[in-house]
């Protein structure tokens, strides 16, 4: 059985339900070397010498691997130039690079370092000998940032070939999820109002505010709505939340993260639309959890979000607030095998054939999948 090392600096949410299905859904013998899940601006910089320090702690015997895979949050570059000093290495490992999210694309509220950590995304993919992105929507944004990147160079340096050696070596690779068994969706809850779900991270990144004043539209109109507010939070939790928490009170089934993905996913199933109003997204993983729960989804066209699902589902900006007052006066919420229709193909039985072939048989990386040749052929 082929040995595979993984190495997660930020060792936490998605990433971490990520590498766990990988496991379970992709036969290997893994290895898994991890940090906590925070001071990402530390993990980018000194994870790539940490982990090799971690390597040579164990017997040059078991440092052998067919393969590793990393995320992004790693310095592939740094990586690469000190493993070839430990001895036991393998030099004909390859390191694959998976992207949940890329430095060339966020917004830049860190304006003053944030070209040194679009440096180490960049450096990365270069010495990685495959990539995958989550999303097309993710891969797109890095390229074009790479080219404006290499731009910003002076005159005297010119590197016009490399953002093609990147994109050669890349594909999509959607991050399987581990659905549950049906269960039954139709509580107490769907008797009255429907049910608004917002279940996000609570950033301004996922543009909240715009979220608030829709809400508070509504109301101006009479739509009746209850409400769900879910969703991880930080430090520095925008104002808006205590709005919402004040704002909406009576509407309120609950308010604030669940720590327990079990009580999670009930919490979702007693949800009718679930709503983005997102300024930035590379993928989607809380809005597919909620459509897999019965939610309608309700997201605006652009970002991963038209990848993910048909126009049906996606709103125009201008229109925003039209379109949510419609669709509760229309009972949105989906049924069961119209929520596992829409979502299936985002689950690990359906996306593990693709990680075995890209992790495991190298030798195929040619023959790649069809949302691989459609992103190849949408960026060049």
């Amino acid at each position: 059985m082929k040995r595979i090392l993984l190495l997660e600096p930020y060792y936490g949410g998605s990433h971490r339900h990520f590498l766990e299905g990988l496991q379970q859904h992709v036969p290997a013998q893994y290895e898994l070397l991890a940090l906590p899940a925070r001071k990402w601006k530390m993990r980018m910089q000194l994870s790539a010498p940490w982990f090799v320090e971690q390597l040579k702690k164990q017997p040059p015997a078991e440092r052998s691997f067919d393969a590793v895979l990393c995320s992004s949050y790693v310095d592939v570059a740094v990586l690469r130039a000190l493993l070839v000093k430990v001895s036991g290495w393998n030099s004909e490992t390859r390191i694959c690079l998976y992207f949940h999210e890329n430095q060339l694309a966020y917004p830049e509220r860190h304006a003053a370092d944030s070209r040194q950590f679009a440096a180490i995304n960049f450096h990365s993919a270069l010495a990685a000998d495959s990539i995958a992105f989550n999303s097309a929507y993710n891969a797109q944004t890095f390229l074009d940032g790479c080219r404006k990147y290499l731009k910003s160079a002076a005159s005297e340096i010119s590197l016009p070939a490399l953002v093609g050696e990147i994109q050669r070596k890349s594909r999509i690779l959607f991050p399987g999820i581990d659905f549950p068994e049906r269960t039954h969706r139709h509580g107490t809850a769907h008797a009255g109002s429907p049910v608004v779900v917002w279940n996000h991270r609570w950033e301004h990144d996922k543009n909240p505010e715009r979220f608030v004043l829709a809400l508070t539209e509504l109301e101006r109109r009479g739509v009746d709505f209850r409400l769900i507010v879910a969703g991880e939070s930080f430090r520095d939790v925008p104002a808006c939340f205590a709005r919402i928490r004040e704002l909406f009170a009576a509407r309120l089934l609950h308010f604030g993260y669940v720590p327990s993905y079990r009580e999670y996913l009930a919490l979702l199933a007693q949800g009718d639309l679930v709503v983005s109003t997102a300024q930035h997204e590379f993928y989607g993983i809380a809005v597919i959890e909620a459509v897999r729960a019965g939610c309608r989804p309700l997201l605006p066209n652009r970002l991963s979000y038209p990848e993910l699902f048909d126009g049906e589902f996606l709103y125009d900006e201008e229109g925003f607030v039209d379109t949510f007052a419609q669709a509760l006066l229309n009972k949105p919420r989906l049924g069961d095998e119209e929520a596992e229709k829409l979502t299936e193909r985002f689950g690990w039985p359906r996306l593990a054939p693709a990680y075995r072939e890209w992790l495991l048989s190298p030798d195929l990386s040619s023959d790649v999948s069809s949302a691989t040749k459609m992103f190849v052929g949408s960026v060049a």
